[in-house]
């Protein structure tokens, strides 16, 4: 999952408790996904910015795809 579908998806679930018509175990459960997808949006964040430094210090010269997969930022969730 991508760091932009991660991010949609939570937006989706802080409408949906925002409207309050969830019931306490559907509460719940959003919550943990929520919780999950936020994770999942930090590890992204945290590997970019590696690849940033890396960048930075010169010790890549180019960022392609596969630098990205080998780093984990392109994985499904």
């Amino acid at each position: 999952m991508t760091f932009e579908e991660a991010m949609q998806e939570m937006q989706t679930i802080v409408e949906t408790m925002r409207k309050g018509e969830l019931t306490l175990e559907e509460s719940v459960k959003a919550y943990r996904r929520g919780k999950e997808l936020s994770a999942h949006c930090q590890s992204l964040l945290n590997k970019a910015a590696e690849v940033v430094r890396e960048l930075e210090d010169g010790s890549e010269v180019a960022l392609q795809e596969s630098d990205l997969r080998q780093k984990g930022m392109t994985d499904g969730f």
